[in-house]
């Protein structure tokens, strides 16, 4: 295996662990910016109250994107099985 293949397995893995990781992520953000705008505006001050609608908002999307994500993983799994012989070169 040539440093090259390595770097490019390296860069195929880093990809896709953006694109898993990206929209549970960014779920996170937007509600917890919101949260914050809300805070703001009726000045309540509470840190525990932007914990809860995130990780509601995190579950609910695990259950929306599920399929997506079973999916795409499986695929990276059934590439990176098939590449298996060129790595043992």
């Amino acid at each position: 295996m040539t440093p090259d293949y390595c770097i490019e397995l390296l860069r195929i893995l880093l990809s896709q662990a953006v694109i898993v990781a990206a929209p549970f992520l960014l779920t996170a953000l937007l509600v917890g910016l919101l949260i914050s705008l809300f805070q703001t505006i009726t000045s309540i001050q509470e840190q525990t109250l932007s914990f809860v609608p995130k990780a509601l908002a995190v579950v609910g999307l695990l259950f929306i994107i599920l399929p997506w994500l079973i999916r795409t993983l499986m695929d990276f799994t059934v590439r990176m099985i098939n590449q298996f012989p060129m790595m043992a070169r």
